[in-house]
């Protein structure tokens, strides 16, 4: 009977839906038009029910695993990085990381956790510069399309308070731009390294001629600092893959050295925005090297909000670059699943958690059919969530009302709490929800 439901939802063939663009990136995404840099509530907000599920004040629990004295907020609670990203995969605490404390003050916890989910609620993730998956639009050289792109040293940010990191990039970027080319396209790319080590450039999950398949000493000489390779194929399988280092992986990818390659049908009826009514298409890259837990190069408070509206239908194409499995668990809403690896499954199926194992591509459509907003985080709690709250790989999807959407499309940032008449999105649809996060409960909204 659910899957009844789910699947009338996912054949609702709205115009608009289909009409719609879905080259969005984690920045449009984030601003929806304008969101979060204009939510600034006065009053502090931490809206923690906006995220989890959090009871109204009343008899506070005790913690047994609860920050020590010295990770305590102080004055400017958001200030410094989070004790929580030291911790290891199996949650103990790694070298020179705080050791776990017995029993403390529960408000101690409750403030620290408050205060990294109010940088995430203020859009902390808007403030950045560097934002990756822009998409890349090619040059037309007879029938093929040509990317250029370079592969640099850079400085990247996880978060706005930890200092910047020395990572990798193409173009510049972590992750790299993305590349969305049609099914039976002819596919040159050009990458010119600017490192001081050698490379090479692996599209991942594509059918290739073997000397196009980017594995040095195998299929290539290595690409030495300063020189260019030139990739040429036929892009044959269509769906979600990756492009990549394959040379000192370890290495290049962890830090940074990956980006997404779509290959849309050349059948424009089974592109996700005609087959299921998509109007927001959405890439989300794991990684968990240099960093730490990031998506698309982040880490919470500064991950990217998805941003939609009520009755809206969203894809989502998780890859992973990382060296461990994430389960990515949605609050609210199930995932269809409906590709893996590129690979359009026979009987899609709904789950609210997916395992994507190291490499592994998953599609997943969601029908936003549940205002509010809700969690969707890595289901490996020490990769989400410790003594001083959330962090890492977690971000919400945020299902608004229609009139908050349309009161606040195409505003400047500046206009948008004007326009709301609550503040940003997030804040909004979750007290339009019932949140019952005091921050949340705004006059005249909820």
């Amino acid at each position: 009977m659910a899957d009844d439901v789910y699947s009338r939802a996912m054949t609702d063939q709205r115009p608009e839906a289909a009409n719609a663009s879905l080259h969005l990136t984690p920045t449009s995404i984030l601003s929806r038009r304008a969101i979060l840099r204009a939510g600034a509530l006065t009053g502090g907000g931490l809206a923690a029910a906006a995220l989890a599920a959090c009871a109204p004040s009343g008899a506070r629990p005790t913690f047994t695993f609860a920050p020590p004295a010295a990770a305590l907020p102080a004055a400017s609670p958001a200030a410094g990085p989070s004790a929580s990203d030291d911790h290891g995969h199996d949650g103990s605490a790694a070298p020179g990381s705080p050791a776990p404390a017995g029993s403390a003050a529960p408000a101690d916890h409750d403030a620290a956790a408050a205060a990294v989910v109010k940088r995430f609620l203020d859009g902390e993730g808007a403030t950045l510069e560097g934002a990756g998956n822009q998409l890349l639009q090619p040059r037309l050289d007879g029938r093929a399309k040509v990317f250029e792109l370079t592969i640099d040293k850079i400085q990247h940010r996880i978060d706005a308070v930890k200092e910047p990191i020395a990572a990798l990039g193409y173009n510049g970027t972590w992750p790299a731009p993305r590349i969305d080319v049609v099914e039976g396209d002819t596919v040159r790319a050009i990458f010119t390294n600017r490192l001081d080590e050698s490379t090479g450039v692996h599209f991942h999950g594509q059918r290739l001629p073997n000397n196009m398949d980017g594995v040095p000493h195998i299929t290539q000489d290595p690409i030495e600092p300063g020189a260019s390779f030139t990739y040429e194929f036929v892009a044959r399988t269509r769906g979600s893959h990756m492009y990549h280092s394959h040379h000192n992986a370890t290495d290049q990818v962890g830090r940074g050295l990956l980006g997404a390659f779509i290959v849309q049908p050349a059948d424009p009826t089974e592109r996700y925005d005609r087959k299921y009514g998509v109007s927001q298409d959405i890439v989300w890259i794991s990684n968990d090297s240099l960093g730490g837990f990031t998506i698309n190069g982040r880490g919470f408070p500064a991950t990217s909000p998805i941003v939609a509206t009520l009755g809206d239908t969203i894809a989502i194409r998780f890859m992973n670059e990382g060296s461990m499995m994430h389960p990515w668990h949605l609050h609210g809403m199930p995932m269809r699943v409906v590709a893996r690896d590129g690979y359009p499954l026979a009987q899609p199926f709904l789950c609210d958690t997916l395992g994507v194992n190291p490499g592994e591509r998953w599609d997943v459509i969601v029908a936003c059919e549940e205002p509010g907003a809700w969690a969707f985080h890595c289901h490996i709690l020490p990769h989400a969530e410790g003594r001083d709250g959330m962090f890492g790989m977690v971000t919400a999807l945020v299902v608004q009302p229609a009139a908050t959407a349309a009161a606040t499309s195409g505003l400047a940032l500046a206009d948008v709490a004007v326009a709301s008449g609550a503040g940003d999105p997030i804040r909004t649809a979750a007290a339009a929800a019932g949140s019952t996060a005091f921050e949340c409960r705004i006059p005249g909204v909820g």
